[in-house]
């Protein structure tokens, strides 16, 4: 991989370890009163604002070609659906992502992520369906709770990338994330990518319980929409922020 113009800092020195690809992504996001949200992240982090607001964001999408460095996929292992309840932070004035929960479709693969990544992964049961123009019908429960996400959503525009300076550029385009373990220890993952080829999207959110067990209230419809058709991702090991 070539170092690109696009990226706020560069590649790390050291190899990739897992390759991935995302596919028929939404990103719905709400603005948040980051009172809200100072007593969810752990001590060492600052909430991330854009123009004094911040942002939950709750991204449905389906992992593909999900394998190690130098190795080959993993039928059963390779491709499941994912949704993210997330939001953002910085670690010494480094922007990431921070993650209240993540929802998979693949046992093994929440137990991986768990165990090595320190990813709040549960497991959950999807039903997604597919329509004509790129129209999505997604629904989520989390195992033995109330959490679920149902909604209808779509693209509605051209591909576009997000300048520099936008809130689709800070909502987006994101280099890592951060973790934290048991002893509250942060970790900073690093990932990279093309810039995301978004479009405009339209939602219709029937169930979203999913910030309920934060005390996050995400009522009424999302201050922004994006969606995007798939984007090729490397992923690096965590190391300590």
């Amino acid at each position: 991989m070539n170092p690109a113009t696009h990226r706020p800092w560069p590649l790390p020195d050291r190899p990739w370890v897992m390759r991935m690809r995302w596919c028929d992504l939404l990103f719905a996001h709400w603005a948040v009163h980051p009172a809200v949200l100072r007593q969810l992240i752990p001590k060492g982090m600052a909430i991330d604002l854009f123009n004094g607001q911040a942002y939950v964001g709750v991204v449905p999408f389906l992992m593909e070609n999900l394998s190690p460095r130098l190795l080959p996929s993993v039928p059963g292992l390779d491709a499941f659906p994912e949704l993210n309840l997330r939001t953002y932070v910085t670690v010494n004035g480094k922007p990431g992502v921070w993650f209240f929960s993540l929802d998979a479709g693949q046992k093994l693969a929440v137990r991986i992520a768990r165990t090595l990544f320190h990813l709040p992964y549960f497991d959950a049961t999807f039903q997604i369906r597919r329509l004509a123009n790129d129209e999505y019908h997604y629904h989520s429960r989390r195992a033995h709770t109330n959490a679920a996400f149902t909604a209808q959503y779509r693209p509605t525009g051209p591909i576009y990338q997000s300048q520099p300076g936008t809130l689709d550029a800070w909502l987006t385009e994101r280099y890592c994330l951060y973790a934290a373990n048991a002893h509250g220890r942060i970790y900073c993952g690093e990932i990279d990518h093309q810039q995301w080829p978004l479009q405009p999207a339209e939602a219709e959110i029937e169930t979203n319980t999913l910030g309920e067990a934060f005390g996050i209230e995400l009522v009424g419809p999302p201050a922004t929409l994006h969606f995007a058709k798939s984007l090729d991702v490397h992923a690096w090991l965590l190391e300590r922020a």
